[in-house]
């Protein structure tokens, strides 16, 4: 069914939008809640707002009405994507650090390469990496990123490693883990969601006995797993089995951005944000750099923030003519 709002209203990022005039797809008639008056519609019909059910502020069942109407087209403005886009990735780093407090035990961040999802999670940790710094403190860091293959036994020497209060453990295209019975089932038994979290290696062992790891321990860590891998998309079903079950231990961000538009968007906001402020180059420079990627997006091998960067080392590297460079190993031959 299709309802018309007459008279209602909804916050959207912090801002009340009147909805007069405008079709949605009911989910739930009138109710009353804490807040007041409401009835529930399917936000994600609509562009710029929320992927999910939503509440629209309403007095009286008499604001809105049944309608043969097709659901509103709105168009999301650029100013609401960023704000959409910059939203997902700072509730990434909201996780991120649940994560090191411990009060979060494990996150799946998916998405396609070269959207960030790397970016966000290593900025919250080596904030925690300087202040570590600063004090002196000499102890381990409690937390490291895992890239590459890894065994199941090598993972189980890590989780050892890691396995008190605080740390964490960020396995980055780390997918041998994923992709393995024996390493799912250790991680099955790290993330569970019982109060003790005990993992055993009940097989003998040089390598455990050389490196003085007992062959049972209780983790009291937290994993992140950024991935590109899309866990319902696995065509094996005793792996998409074993997928799901560590889904289901852990909080999933799919942070995936879909659009040509989208992917340029989030570039300008994250290159505005100061990615490029290591490269010491000047602000004009950044510009530039965006406006070839602009420019230039349909011919890209892969627009990505990757591509940013290749660029901003080239402009770092021949001030003089970077763009050419740029024109000969970022491009596509025609």
């Amino acid at each position: 069914m299709q309802i018309k709002i007459k008279t209602g209203s909804y916050k959207i990022r912090g801002k009340d939008v009147e909805l007069t005039g405008m079709v949605f797809p009911l989910v739930e008639h009138f109710k009353v809640g804490a807040q007041g008056g409401y009835v529930t519609v399917d936000g994600r019909a609509i562009a710029g707002f929320p992927d999910r059910n939503i509440k629209i502020k309403v007095d009286g069942p008499n604001d809105y009405e049944k309608t043969s109407a097709k659901t509103t087209k709105r168009k999301e403005t650029d100013e609401e994507t960023v704000e959409r886009l910059r939203e997902r990735f700072e509730i990434l780093e909201d996780m991120t650090k649940a994560c090191k407090k411990g009060t979060v035990r494990a996150m799946i961040v998916t998405g396609p390469p070269g959207v960030g999802k790397s970016f966000g999670v290593e900025k919250v940790l080596a904030k925690h990496e300087l202040v570590h710094d600063i004090a002196g403190d000499e102890r381990p860091m409690k937390f490291e990123f895992v890239k590459g293959a890894m065994s199941a036994i090598g993972l189980y020497c890590k989780l050892f490693n890691y396995a008190d209060k605080d740390n964490v453990l960020v396995f980055d295209d780390c997918d041998s883990v994923l992709q393995d019975d024996l390493s799912l089932n250790i991680l099955k038994a790290a993330l569970d969601s019982k109060k003790s979290r005990r993992i055993c290696w009940n097989t003998d062992s040089f390598k455990l006995r050389n490196e003085g790891v007992p062959d049972h321990f209780e983790f009291k860590g937290s994993a992140i797993f950024i991935t590109n891998i899309k866990f319902d998309h696995v065509k094996s079903k005793k792996l998409r089995d074993h997928l799901l079950a560590i889904e289901s231990r852990c909080h999933y961000i799919d942070l995936t951005i879909d659009t040509e538009r989208e992917k340029m968007l989030r570039i300008k906001q994250i290159v505005g944000d100061g990615m490029l402020k290591d490269h010491q180059l000047p602000e004009e420079v950044h510009e530039e750099v965006v406006d070839f990627i602009d420019i230039n997006k349909k011919g890209l091998r892969e627009l990505s923030l990757r591509t940013v960067l290749k660029v901003a080392d080239l402009a770092k590297a021949f001030p003089s003519n970077w763009q050419a460079m740029a024109e000969n190993t970022v491009l596509r031959r025609s």
